[in-house]
């Protein structure tokens, strides 16, 4: 059987207002980095990190001082942290987004730290800005240790994944405006100019992010269209006939809708071999996306990384 406290339980329906808070509260950290950190590709500066604790930023420099953020699950805290020894935080509990705003904004002023973001939330189809909302304020200090339990373990298998390409190939990071991390392949090509039309998300980001052909897949928590935690995968641009490719598991379905194939979390939670469960559904749409793309598989691929052994060139 599988140890519950590796895949635990994730039903959304019960922590669906944490979760939505507790997205917005990693929009004001994100975009801290945002603000102070020069654009990478694919927005790949603005993401969070999945840490032993938490969720975190990488080391942010400004203004001569370096410093990290993170969400410390298991403490419940918000940890600013910097070089030069100092630090505060913040405990993570039931608050307005309009309070945690302004309690983060001040800590970071306390540091002499001055960051000036954007006041309003992304890719959420109502955009209160963060000063005046009042309404989530939910924060379930259960259920956000579970959902970092989860993206450890899914972090684990993203990581062992990445290893097998050879090409352009994203870290795995935390999208703190789809609340989702994530992983994506790239093809070497550059691909249509995307549609743009992501709510409270500026084309110009949106056409920037999607520059290239991608095989892209992910887990988020549930919300909007799907109710319930999910691992994904896509492509873009989808080529012909991706959205009607066999895949694995059997549990994983295409939705019309989204756009791109989705495994139900509790079909992987649920099985013999989760990891192995996972990453047959993460290599069977890579397959799919890179076949009916007629990617350069013999270029871009490899064998799965191994622990302590350079990866063999002939």
């Amino acid at each position: 059987m599988t140890d519950a406290s590796l895949w635990p339980e994730l039903p959304y329906g019960k922590w669906a207002e944490t979760c939505t808070t507790l997205q917005l509260w990693t929009q004001i950290v994100g975009k801290t980095r945002l603000a102070l950190t020069p654009w990478i590709n694919h927005s790949w500066h603005v993401t969070l990190h999945v840490t032993a604790r938490g969720l975190g930023t990488p080391l942010i420099a400004a203004g001569g001082r370096d410093f990290e953020i993170e969400f410390d699950f298991v403490e419940h805290k918000l940890w600013l942290r910097l070089s030069d020894g100092r630090s505060a935080a913040l405990a993570l509990r039931p608050m307005s987004v309009a309070k945690f705003h302004a309690a983060f904004l001040a800590k970071l002023h306390e540091l002499g730290i001055e960051a000036h973001i954007d006041g309003a939330p992304n890719e959420l189809p109502e955009a209160t800005p963060f000063a005046r909302d009042d309404v989530h304020r939910a924060y379930d200090s259960a259920f956000a240790t579970r959902f970092w339990h989860v993206l450890l373990r899914a972090h684990a298998v993203f990581s062992y994944f990445r290893t097998a390409f050879l090409g352009k190939v994203s870290p795995v990071h935390f999208f703190w405006g789809s609340f989702d991390l994530a992983v994506t392949r790239f093809s070497g090509r550059g691909a249509p100019l995307h549609p743009g039309g992501v709510p409270h998300l500026p084309d110009a980001v949106v056409r920037e992010a999607y520059s290239h052909e991608v095989s892209s897949a992910g887990f988020w928590p549930g919300g909007g269209a799907i109710t319930y935690p999910a691992f994904y995968s896509y492509a873009y641009p989808a080529p012909d006939g991706f959205a009607s490719a066999k895949v694995q598991p059997a549990e994983a379905l295409f939705s019309k809708e989204l756009g791109e194939f989705i495994l139900p979390y509790d079909a992987v939670r649920l099985s013999d071999n989760p990891e192995a469960t996972l990453l047959a559904f993460l290599q069977s749409t890579y397959d799919a996306a890179a076949d009916l793309g007629r990617w350069d598989r013999a270029a871009l691929e490899c064998a799965p990384g191994a622990l302590g052994k350079p990866r063999i060139v002939s």
